[in-house]
């Protein structure tokens, strides 16, 4: 590639790493991205364990696009969210509908009261056992899918060669065993290593900006010269590659 192409090329991508994210809405990505699903439907286990009278809560909820599809009774469904956007958008979107919408600070500190709930779900997002504990009822459920410690390893080593997974620990075995040791019961355990794929590298930056805890520090000035390695990859082989680690659990207060 020349060089004035390839000056086009980071101008491009300086553009593309500006762009904002609303909720948590990859669909800007279709068609230049590819996963896998995971072999189990996270929202038919859910159904599978969720009736109508149940109270519910989802951690995490992002923009509560997932949640909404469930058509849990509003008044029985409750929400944390942390990141300040999409707590806002909640407010605006799914307060009004007369969902409890809470913001959440820290893992150790869910604004509920003890033994609220009867069932919890969470998707990837962080918890703390203990405070899963406090608000889930007796014989209350725990669903959470997580992204495991090694989720795409192989992408943060493009950008940095010296990378090192700050929560390796974060599988299913090890969050297994936290949760028997806090008197659950576990009823499904499921994990799997799915490829997840790059077509163009603007597509990548877009990803690599936002989840910002796998590429810490990056920005297009700073990992120019890796990006242009990326640049070079997709356009021998057509895409970059890597495995998305996901784990789910469906656990039960004794």
């Amino acid at each position: 590639m020349n060089k004035e192409k390839m000056d086009i090329k980071i101008l491009n991508w300086l553009k593309e790493e500006q762009k904002p994210i609303i909720g948590w809405d990859f669909s800007y990505l279709k068609g230049r991205m590819e996963t896998i699903p995971t072999s189990w439907d996270y929202k038919k286990i859910i159904e599978h364990y969720l009736t109508s009278e149940m109270e519910l809560l989802d951690m995490g909820t992002g923009g509560g696009e997932f949640l909404l599809t469930l058509d849990h009774p509003y008044d029985k469904t409750y929400i944390t969210e942390g990141y300040v956007p999409n707590y806002e958008l909640c407010i605006n979107k799914l307060n009004p509908l007369g969902i409890c919408v809470k913001f959440i600070e820290e893992d150790t500190t869910i604004p509920y009261p003890d033994q609220k709930f009867d069932t919890i779900i969470n998707r990837h997002e962080a918890f703390s056992i203990k405070e899963v504990k406090r608000i889930l009822k007796p014989n209350g459920i725990f669903i959470t899918q997580q992204v495991g410690g090694l989720n795409d390893y192989s992408f943060s080593k493009l950008i940095n060669p010296n990378y090192v997974p700050p929560y390796l620990d974060n599988n299913l075995n090890t969050i297994s065993k936290e949760l028997k040791k806090n008197e659950f019961r576990i009823l499904l355990a499921k994990e799997e290593f799915n490829p997840i794929k790059f077509f163009d590298t603007e597509a990548f930056i877009y990803f690599a900006k936002i989840i910002e805890w796998e590429f810490p520090n990056f920005s297009v000035k700073k990992n120019i010269k890796e990006l242009k390695k990326i640049e070079k990859l997709i356009n021998t082989t057509g895409y970059i590659c890597a495995n998305e680690h996901r784990f789910l659990i469906v656990a039960q207060k004794k």
